[in-house]
């Protein structure tokens, strides 16, 4: 049982939007189940939260929703917890030697904050300089969706997604940015419904302002 002291501190960590670690926080159990098995679970929870509230689950409306909600959790707003749904990425050759930055701007993500778990909705700009190799274009979109479907904390994402390019395309040079409006900022706590959250992350030629001041000039054509 938690004490009163203790779950002002878990108040606190909530609040002030705090991550422990780079790596997402999992069980060494964490796919002992099948999805069918953990949707099960989860449906017979849900069930006994929505009757806490008071719901009417012989409702029509209702008495679906631990179901669609259990659908939900496993196989889309947290599949990407999964390893076995990560993206096959393919890399090329830069056959062609391009030799300049490229940048895939205005990537919506849909995520959802690991302490409150509300929707973080926004969007991520990314922009590499190959070092002898190149990626499809929809497979940036691929590893910002797959980083994004699991409970998050925004700058824990965007490293996730920085780390992951520069392995995948075997190079320092590239620069993520990040965008977001987080729902427990806007529609709990303080309640501001104006204010959005930008992360960025870089490396190798963008620690050098002229590369990074070229990919801003991208990123925010209008």
């Amino acid at each position: 049982m938690n004490t009163t002291i203790e779950k002002e501190i878990f108040d606190i960590i909530g609040d002030n939007h705090q991550m422990t670690s780079v790596e997402t926080p999992l069980r060494s159990d964490a796919f002992d189940r099948s999805d069918a098995q953990k949707m099960e679970v989860i449906e017979h929870h849900f069930e006994i939260i929505m009757k806490e509230l008071g719901l009417d689950l012989t409702d029509d409306s209702l008495q679906g929703t631990p179901h669609r909600v259990a659908k939900m959790f496993v196989q889309e707003i947290f599949s990407g917890l999964n390893p076995a749904n990560k993206p096959k990425i393919s890399v090329f050759d830069n056959s062609y030697q391009y030799d300049k930055m490229l940048v895939e701007a205005n990537i919506s993500f849909n995520s959802t904050c690991e302490h409150h778990f509300l929707p973080i909705v926004g969007k991520a700009h990314i922009g590499y300089v190959s070092s002898g190799k190149v990626i499809g274009l929809s497979k940036l979109n691929r590893i910002v969706d797959y980083y994004a479907k699991r409970p998050q904390v925004q700058e824990r994402m965007i490293m996730q997604i920085f780390m992951e390019l520069k392995t995948v395309l075997e190079t320092d040079n590239v620069i993520v940015v990040m965008e977001a409006t987080h729902l427990c900022v806007s529609s709990r706590g303080i309640k501001d419904e104006s204010s959005y959250t930008s992360t960025l992350q870089y490396g190798g030629v963008f620690n050098q302002k002229e590369f990074r001041d070229d990919f801003y000039k991208m990123i925010h054509k209008e």
